[in-house]
């Protein structure tokens, strides 16, 4: 597999499950730092009060990428370690550390790709109603500008979102992430506000005139897919395609929600005012796309949205449960090109929790992360030869983290993490990477 010479290999990060120290240096809390201190939401009881450490080890932690030999990487900045209250006032301490950061990455050669916003909106926003007001669309946008005028003659890469989907669901539908809010109506309110405030800020970028800055957004995709040819499941998976994969990019590309979507929430269908559809139109320079697995579906009328997620038996799954799927990789890249056009790609998740420990003599075999890399991969090249501008390929995640609801249970790392310690060991996954990547540069 040879990949373009100008192609991006990197990992990933978020900076409430790395960074710990979260209130450090007069940083504001976050839903997700109080969402983590109440008691019942996340396993275990963990919280990401230490995390990776790494803003404290952030340089250490610049001299393990030098290792595996990235030359991008994707982290998000923690909005209110910038500004504490999501507005006004600017933390200049939380502001240098991104500084810092970003400094220290173009030293080592790595391309800094920014996520504006990875969940973990100041509290003091939500007290106002987070992104189910519409002000947040605004907020952000004045947040995104200050980070574009304060790094935007280094980083040429920014992402205004990510995952809004999960943001959405899981977050204002469901409850099994911060806000932790269940409300049908609210989640719609908050899609949308996210959308518009995604366009707020291209739109905030494209003013400041900054010649070399690249901006887009991140979703999570993959293939819906039914378990039958029955026109039940049929149907429960052309609406989980709508709702999943197309629910953030129609807008964005067709100035529309999906009429499927719209039609099943009815009442709760977000009303958009005059301009919205076209702030969020604004034009972006590339889509980063997370996929981890597909969903195979089938219909269920015990269910209150219909429908139930088939376990695919005899298939190898990750500890988050997922099918490994490597086609749904090429599946879903494909469909992105030929509904949405040639604009640049960017695999900025891909990856698998596996149950990684040291052996006696203190190395992580993970041959399975390994597979999973190499088939995925495979699929990404596949994509490439078949025309799709694919620009680079993040692995998640740089090293084990805080995964969310899980807390510390569930390990996606190219580097194994003691939380006890903080050490770092690079896992048979990281040096197989690293030497895929110094295959690449021959």
């Amino acid at each position: 597999m040879q990949f373009p010479k100008d192609f991006l290999w990197g990992a990933a990060t978020a900076a409430y499950q790395i960074e710990g120290s979260p209130l450090a240096d007069g940083a504001g809390v976050s839903i997700w730092h109080r969402f983590s201190h109440t008691p019942g939401t996340i396993l275990n009881g963990d919280t990401g009060d230490v995390a990776c450490d790494h803003y404290r080890r952030w340089q250490e932690d610049v001299e393990w990428m030098k290792r595996l030999g990235l030359n991008a990487y994707r982290f998000s900045v923690a909005w209110g370690r910038v500004l504490p209250t999501g507005r006004g006032a600017v933390n200049q301490k939380g502001l240098d550390f991104y500084k810092r950061l970003v400094d220290g990455l173009l030293r080592a050669g790595i391309t800094p790709m920014i996520t504006l916003y990875h969940w973990d909106l100041p509290a003091e926003l939500q007290d106002c109603g987070g992104w189910a007001n519409r002000d947040c669309a605004k907020w952000f946008a004045d947040y995104a500008c200050l980070m574009f005028r304060e790094l935007g003659d280094r980083v040429q890469l920014w992402a205004t979102l990510n995952e809004p989907w999960v943001v959405m669901a899981l977050g204002y539908l469901w409850g099994q992430h911060a806000p932790g809010i269940r409300d049908i109506g609210a989640a719609a309110k908050a899609g949308h506000h996210m959308l518009l405030g995604h366009g707020k800020a291209v739109c905030a970028l494209r003013s400041l005139g900054l010649p070399n800055a690249k901006i887009g957004i991140v979703t999570n995709l993959g293939p819906q897919q039914p378990a039958s040819d029955s026109p039940q499941d049929q149907m429960v998976a052309a609406l989980w395609h709508n709702f999943i994969n197309r629910y953030f990019l129609d807008p964005i590309f067709h100035g529309e929600y999906p009429d499927a979507v719209i039609s099943f929430i009815g009442e709760f269908a977000p009303k958009a005012a005059p301009d919205d559809m076209q702030i969020i139109q604004s034009r972006i320079d590339f889509l980063g796309v997370n996929y981890y697995t597909r969903n195979v579906l089938a219909y269920d009328a015990s269910d209150p949205i219909g429908s139930r997620t088939v376990y695919q038996e005899g298939k190898l799954h990750t500890e988050m449960g997922w099918e490994v799927y490597p086609e749904g990789l090429y599946e879903i890249l494909k469909w992105v090109q030929a509904e949405y056009g040639d604009i640049p790609l960017y695999i900025t998740e891909n990856g698998a929790a596996f149950p990684d420990a040291p052996n006696t003599q203190g190395e992580v075999d993970d041959p399975l992360r390994v597979d999973y890399i190499r088939a995925h991969l495979e699929q990404a090249h596949r994509t490439i030869q078949d025309g799709v501008p694919l620009k680079g390929y993040f692995y998640w995640s740089l090293m084990d983290n805080f995964e969310w609801a899980f807390g510390y249970s569930k390990r996606f790392g190219l580097l194994y993490v003691d939380f006890e310690t903080q050490k770092r060991i690079m896992k048979s996954s990281g040096r197989w990477y690293a030497e895929f990547i110094a295959g690449q540069r021959q």
